[in-house]
């Protein structure tokens, strides 16, 4: 019979980062260019006044404001207006067009997810990110796409432990969107810990000293997910066996450090004494696939 109280709390490693802000800046940045570019174009650039011959004869000059068309100020204004109406019209019309189109991937946010779960005995590897955790510079870009490549790696080099696994991908149409997902996923794996006994997020480090006991059951297993989010259009492919955890992992460890947004890695137990049951594993992650 299974006894609660054999087995102290599920132990769980957390590390990564965002940069949520900062590319949202840069986003905004390149708005405001783009719209100060447009505005200085023909048919809406106003400039100052400017004094003429009056057009009505007689002695004295002509003020008025000079539009980009060569026609009177009631004219110009129909013109503008109508300029604008046809702007918002081809707006709506390029808003609507496919995910394939390099204009609609412009601002839009991936959010990529790859959980695996592996045999207990793969200790090396929770020793590996243990090591990955407490070396890695989680404060940079840099330092984000290093802790991705690194765990994409440490689980290409251990295909053997390998059982399940399960991905996904949400493309979301703005970096706001993407953020909500990404924290959404992110406290959705946390939940599942009863401890995080190893953080290093955004070069914030903490370490329980928490002793954990193993629960005494023999068929123990180990869960990674992974969790990137990241500047276009990205995908993975479903997984249905081995092949296809291989091409996930190449392509989460491929993504440029200047697309990465945020990433994060969590994996438990964290601690090697510590013991995750197959009742947790079916439990806790139930959307896993057998390789």
């Amino acid at each position: 019979m299974y006894d609660p109280n054999s087995a102290s709390a599920a132990s769980g490693g957390r590390m990564g980062g965002r940069a949520f802000s900062s590319q949202s800046s840069s986003s905004s940045l390149s708005g405001s260019r783009g719209y100060s570019t447009r505005s200085a174009s023909p048919g809406f650039s106003y400039s100052a006044p400017y004094y003429a011959p009056t057009p009505f004869g007689g002695g004295g000059f002509y003020m008025g404001p000079a539009f980009g068309v060569g026609v009177g100020a009631g004219s110009s204004l129909f013109l503008i207006l109508m300029g604008f109406a046809a702007f918002m019209l081809v707006s709506g019309f390029l808003s609507d067009r496919s995910e394939g189109s390099v204009l609609t991937a412009t601002g839009k946010t991936s959010v990529l997810k790859l959980q695996v779960g592996l045999l207990g005995m793969a200790r090396s590897l929770q020793r590996d990110l243990n090591r990955i955790a407490e070396n890695a510079d989680t404060s940079t870009p840099e330092g984000l796409s290093y802790v991705l490549a690194e765990t994409t790696l440490a689980l290409l080099r251990h295909p053997d432990y390998c059982i399940s696994a399960y991905s996904s991908a949400d493309v979301k149409r703005s970096i706001e969107d993407g953020e909500k997902r990404f924290n959404q996923l992110s406290i959705e794996e946390r939940g599942k810990f009863d401890e995080e006994t190893l953080v290093n997020v955004n070069s914030i480090k903490r370490q329980s000293t928490t002793s954990q006991r193993a629960s005494g059951f023999s068929n123990e297993y180990i869960v990674i997910t992974i969790l990137v989010a990241a500047e276009g259009v990205h995908k993975l492919p479903t997984i249905n066996g081995s092949k296809d955890l291989k091409e996930a992992l190449q392509k989460l460890g491929s993504i440029p450090a200047s697309r990465i947004m945020a990433v994060e890695v969590l994996w438990t137990p964290q601690s090697e004494n510590d013991t995750l049951s197959e009742r947790e594993l079916l439990g806790d992650y139930p959307l896993l696939r057998p390789l």
